[in-house]
């Protein structure tokens, strides 16, 4: 049985990682390097079911994917790349003579995955692992030394134009370099905090606690967590949505998709220096209403029950927090606990509950923005939607308990029309895409009938879906609010809604250009001929079909171009499908037909889009933005930072394009649906919106 489901998250591509963790669910890995963990003298010993995974893998993909092409030599030297560069993104692990040695499993990978042999991917992930033990001597090393930080030298930072060291020299200096590098970074940090009168350690300590945590984490490894990466380094060469995931990885996708869980209601983050931090608290859980757990305090053991001896956690991989925090509702869990800026350490007992994720799920709010005709306030609805999700498990989709974006949508749209809202903003902007279904039925909410995505395989056959439910639960104007990282499911909401010209598209130039269908096949019910079987070789997230809207174009790597677009660093930013390696082409079928709404119109879009950029240029906040984002741009095109500690400090205070990354995407994870606010870009959108209500009303009168 399979369901079919686009791709929940993008990849995005970051130099450092960041990693969090719901407390009992799901995992969010934004990593520079990969997702490892358990013991070293493990690895290298695959097991039946590990070699039961190539198998079945390598013969699905070769069967069901869309691009329909073998698993031959040209995917084993994609896959080859995409293996060492997970591991070493900028080369400065592996020595030359390595990857010269790893030349011989280029073109072997695709037979070796074909029989069940990993003999490619432990050997390499096992030189890695020496190689950072050794790296990281070396870091602790220089360290200790004297830098000189007057001189005018510089570290290159554009991976392409970098190469693997020769030799343990020439590794020694790159790494003199980086540790120049963030020791110039740790000095700013430290500043800022002295600044602000908080405490600040000591930039030497704190590396030297990074790098050795670093080490740590990567020999926290076990067969479980290279099998998932390096089959899926295979599975990425056919294009970059199609994974597997481990046993592990499923089930936590399993209960992200139902968005419940049992547990404290926490999210998690790994820290540098090997401490699991709570990053924030989710409303309402068990944590929130325990009351003593803050935001930025450390977890540094864990215990069960009332009289179970605790765990040490500090330097344990995220994933082995989680699952020791996490447990059925009713039991408790004890957490000592280490208060952000504080050595002392306290217990706090936490009775688990079953949480209901509602940061991931539909979120409403009415705001007031000018006056309509006849006085009164104008009102705009916001619904903010992080995802297209459905409960598996529920028969009865109407249920007032069903997890279901569709239903859920249709429960805030009657609270609107209940408060006389006049038009709906409906915020993409987070939205990495989720259910098919819903996403389908959700646009049926805004639609009379009519086919909202057309679907192709990969024998070229085109399927229609339609909105089959006659009528719309919302019939006044609409507006759709979009950003790169609106993804998938979200693009075919914000494509039929422009095809029908049924609203207004808002946000970034365009979305984010995942227009590819991945099915998700559970392995073990291939094997097990059951409906409930147990969960020992994972799934496989397969890409088997493209999305095309209803008038033809597929959304695959062009997205959905906004029709009026605000300024915002996330347009600049390298998230898209075309950054992603080996992305499916963008193509064109016969349009649906259908019948357009005339909700909006070119003369129309022409004059939002005026009022919309002379108001934006005498915006401040515009113009703050405007100027922060030329200079991320800058900062973007440079291939190297300085290491002369003035200069260095110069360009720190003006925008820092690294940390703007990291922020954007750190907003997009840890979002909260308490956090619809109007700020001023939210502000400007209501104020396109009022423009859209003035002209359709005018419109209206002139046809009278």
């Amino acid at each position: 049985m399979r369901s079919n489901k686009p791709c929940l998250v993008s990849q995005i591509k970051i130099q450092f990682g960041f990693k969090a963790a719901i407390v009992g669910v799901f995992v969010f890995v934004f990593a520079f390097g990969v997702n490892l963990t358990a013991n070293a003298d493990k690895l290298g010993k695959p097991t039946q079911i590990d070699r039961q995974v190539s198998l079945l893998v390598s013969t699905l993909m070769q069967q069901d994917h869309l691009s329909a092409r073998p698993l031959d030599d040209k995917i084993s030297e994609r896959a080859f790349d995409i293996y060492v560069k997970n591991l070493d993104p900028m080369k400065v692990y592996f020595l030359k003579s390595d990857i010269k040695e790893f030349e011989a499993f280029r073109d072997e990978l695709d037979d070796q995955i074909k029989s069940g042999d990993y003999t490619a991917a432990f050997t390499i992930y096992n030189r890695f692992l020496k190689r950072v033990d050794e790296r990281v001597a070396t870091a602790l090393e220089l360290l200790e030394e004297e830098h000189d930080f007057t001189i005018d030298e510089e570290m290159n930072t554009d991976r392409d134009s970098l190469d693997f060291p020769t030799d343990v020299a020439e590794a020694r200096e790159v790494w003199r370099k980086r540790i120049k590098y963030n020791l110039l970074v740790e000095k700013g940090v430290q500043a800022e905090l002295e600044k602000d009168g908080k405490p600040a350690k000591d930039p030497i300590e704190k590396l030297r606690k990074r790098y050795s945590a670093y080490a740590t984490r990567m020999h926290q490894t076990d067969n479980e967590d290279v099998v998932e990466m390096y089959v899926t380094a295979i599975t990425s060469a056919f294009d970059p949505h199609t994974s597997y995931m481990s046993k592990g990885s499923f089930e936590n996708f399993l209960i992200a998709m139902s968005l419940q869980l049992e547990g404290i209601g926490a999210t998690l983050s790994a820290t540098d220096d090997g401490y699991t931090v709570i990053k924030r608290i989710v409303p309402g859980g068990a944590a929130d209403k325990q009351g003593e757990v803050q935001v930025e305090d450390k977890i540094v053991s864990v215990g069960q029950g009332d009289d179970s001896e605790p765990i040490d956690v500090t330097g344990m991989k995220l994933d082995d927090v989680v699952k020791l925090i996490r447990g059925k509702a009713g039991t408790t869990v004890r957490l000592g606990i280490m208060p952000e800026n504080s050595n002392e350490i306290k217990t706090i007992s936490i009775v688990r509950e079953k949480i209901k994720l509602e940061d991931s799920a539909a979120s409403g709010k009415v705001f007031e923005e000018g006056k309509n005709p006849d006085g009164t306030p104008r009102k705009i609805g916001v619904i903010d939607l992080p995802s297209f999700y459905a409960d598996m498990g529920s028969s009865n989709r109407r249920s007032s308990e069903v997890r279901s974006t569709t239903e859920d949508v249709r429960r805030i749209l009657e609270d609107f029309k209940t408060q006389q809202v006049d038009c709906v903003v409906l915020d993409l902007r987070r939205n990495g895409g989720g259910s098919l279904r819903e996403a389908i039925d959700c646009t049926g909410l805004f639609i009379d009938y009519g086919p909202v995505v057309q679907v192709k395989d990969a024998y070229g056959q085109v399927h229609k879906h339609n909105d089959e439910s006659v009528g719309m639960a919302w019939d006044k104007p609409l507006v759709v609010l979009t950003s790169k990282f609106s993804a998938s499911a979200s693009e075919i909401l914000a494509g039929a809604v422009q095809d029908y010209g049924r609203g207004l598209v808002v946000g970034d130039t365009t979305t984010h250009g995942k227009g590819t269908v991945q099915n998700l096949v559970n392995l073990n019910q291939l094997l097990f001929k059951v409906e409930n079987p147990p969960n020992m070789f994972g799934a496989l997230k397969i890409t088997m079909q493209q999305f095309y809207r209803p008038n033809g174009d597929s959304t695959q790597q062009r997205g959905v171009l906004a029709d009026v677009t605000l300024p915002s660093i996330s347009d600049h930013m390298d998230v898209s499908e075309s950054d992603l390696d080996y992305p499916v082409e963008f193509d064109r079928i016969p349009p649906a037909k259908y019948t357009k709404m005339q909700m909006v119109k070119n003369d129309l879009l022409s004059t939002l889009q005026q009022r919309s950029q002379e108001r934006v240029a005498k915006s401040e906040d515009f113009i703050k933005r405007n100027k922060n984002i030329e200079e991320y741009k800058k900062q973007k095109e440079r291939k190297a930072v300085t290491l002369n500690e003035e200069k260095f400090i110069a360009r720190r205070k003006e925008l820092n394009a690294e940390k703007e990354d990291e922020k954007t995407i750190e907003d997009q994870i840890n979002h909260s649906s308490d956090q619809i606010k109007k700020t001023f870009y939210l502000t400007e959108v209501f104020k396109i919106a009022s423009d859209y209500l003035d002209l359709i009303d005018k419109d209206k009168i002139a046809k009278k």
